[in-house]
């Protein structure tokens, strides 16, 4: 872990108390180091991170066609990074059929009301996603995912009309997710539109998890929106990078840039993560 200087940490600092003024000055964010990484060292910290798609209670290994592979999970140059291809022959699990191949990383320990969530993200170039979030462990009554943002690196002309811009889009959900108990999800969103596509550039995307029916959202640093969850949002979570499929964005026919693109197209980026807490 890096360590952060002072200018560093009043420059983070001086985002929340110019947006949020009901916090008193005499208290500062400090940082989680347990969900925070700079992704310095040559391989993942697994005291913090799980690349393995199924364990800890996690059982989704993918939405199909593309399946979660831990080794297409590295951490390089200074950076987290999940790369996306086509699978040498097709995989069979779970009565599932899968042609392709991303990937997904979960923390190891769960984040809770009040912290602040950021990452720094550039997504990879293909119609696959890149995405940054949090998610409850099961409950049957209270299953909760909140996707501080998700977008795709391209749309093509079979993308669903709604979707057309998610390759130039800062979006965020906040779920009650469909259980036996809950037999409909409820979703609160919104969006913003960043000035260029999520793959050209890094993004810092955050959310201060304020309280149970307040979630403010960041874009580089400025506030940008607040959702308001339709139940109570006070369930521990646990970070989530994802780099999965969507039947509203499917993969082009001849592959597209997921089976041909270069190995950066192909990857999605994550320079650091970093949660604080209010003290």
């Amino acid at each position: 872990m890096r360590i952060f200087t002072g200018i560093a940490f009043l420059l983070v600092s001086s985002v929340f108390y110019g947006q949020t003024p009901e916090v008193s000055k005499d208290k500062k964010w400090v940082l989680v180091p347990e969900l925070s990484d700079e992704f310095d060292q040559d391989i993942l910290d697994t005291t913090k991170w799980q690349k393995e798609p199924i364990g800890n209670d996690w059982v989704w290994d993918g939405r199909p066609p593309a399946l979660f592979k831990a080794s297409n999970v590295a951490v390089k140059d200074g950076k987290l990074n999940v790369t996306v291809g086509k699978l040498d022959q097709p995989v069979t699990t779970k009565g599932k059929i899968f042609t392709h191949q991303g990937g997904i990383v979960r923390s190891l320990n769960p984040g809770k009301v009040g912290y602040y969530y950021e990452a720094k993200m550039k997504a990879n170039k293909t119609v696959m996603s890149s995405t940054f979030w949090l998610m409850s462990k099961y409950d049957c009554e209270q299953k909760l995912e909140l996707d501080i943002q998700e977008c795709v690196g391209r749309t093509t002309d079979k993308t669903e009309v709604w979707a057309q811009k998610w390759d130039q889009i800062f979006h965020a959900n906040a779920i009650h997710r469909k259980t036996t108990c809950n037999p409909e999800a409820k979703r609160v969103q919104q969006q913003f539109t960043p000035e260029t596509k999520n793959h050209e550039r890094f993004y810092v995307y955050g959310a201060w998890w304020k309280s149970d029916t307040e979630i403010l959202f960041y874009l580089d640093g400025t506030y940008t929106y607040t959702l308001n969850p339709t139940v109570a949002w006070n369930m521990p979570a646990y970070i989530h990078m994802a780099i999965e499929t969507y039947d509203w964005n499917p993969i082009p026919d001849d592959g597209g840039l997921v089976t041909y693109g270069t190995l950066e197209e192909r990857t999605t980026q994550y320079e650091w993560v970093r949660t604080w807490e209010l003290k």
